[in-house]
């Protein structure tokens, strides 16, 4: 069976282009999922939705690679468990992107070792960046409800996160928290602030984190 999935980044877009890209690849309407969503944001009930629903030999497919990943080590990621669970995945706009054929998994894997490169740079200056630290003797001041060490990872969890080049997993595994929790305590400290008012995310270290209002809706 073939599913097609689609997203827009705010309310005011439409799934319209993409929908009509997958009734012309023969897509039921019934098959079709979509989200509301930014990129950056993790959570997608559609997507969650769809996922739950493939089985093997299925095929899912997107207008564009950026519609169902946030960043390239994320599709990367979705396309090996596809691949674990023999799910196809396909971009209609990205036409060299079909894993049921032997080209399209060729130009995967040329994503996935490039991916891997990223992730070893990143971890690389990252390492490089803290020894530079020791050696010039620098220290982080001591922040109210983190110590040093803490203080230390939430500074990175957030230059990770901002990037948008890692999944949620792998900065907690780089960082070495374990837990989303902890993960978002950091985020939240560094001045992650979802509105009240409408969800959008923001950064806003002077904003309470239960009552933080993004610059539409702040109140005076």
């Amino acid at each position: 069976m073939t599913f097609g999935y689609a997203r827009v980044s705010t309310k005011s877009q439409k799934h319209d282009l993409q929908v009509d890209a997958f009734l012309k690849e023969g897509i039921k309407p019934k098959n079709i999922y979509a989200d509301i969503s930014s990129g950056a944001k993790s959570e997608r009930k559609g997507l969650d939705e769809l996922l739950s629903k493939l089985r093997e030999g299925d095929t899912i497919v997107v207008w564009k690679m950026d519609r169902i990943a946030r960043s390239l080590s994320h599709l990367v990621k979705l396309i090996e468990d596809f691949e674990r669970k023999g799910i196809h995945f396909k971009s209609i706009q990205e036409n060299f992107i079909d894993t049921s054929s032997p080209h399209g998994r060729f130009v995967f894997n040329l994503f996935a070792s490039i991916a891997q490169l990223e992730r070893d740079i990143i971890i690389e200056r990252t390492r490089a960046g803290l020894e530079s630290s020791r050696r010039r003797g620098v220290r982080l001041g001591r922040q109210p409800g983190l110590s040093k060490k803490a203080q230390h990872k939430a500074i990175l969890a957030e230059r990770y996160y901002r990037d948008n080049k890692l999944s949620i997993e792998e900065i907690m595994k780089l960082i070495e928290v374990g837990s989303k929790r902890t993960l978002y305590k950091y985020l939240a400290h560094q001045g992650r602030r979802t509105c009240k008012e409408c969800g959008t995310l923001f950064w806003d270290k002077k904003q309470s984190l239960n009552s933080a209002y993004c610059e539409l809706h702040v109140k005076n």
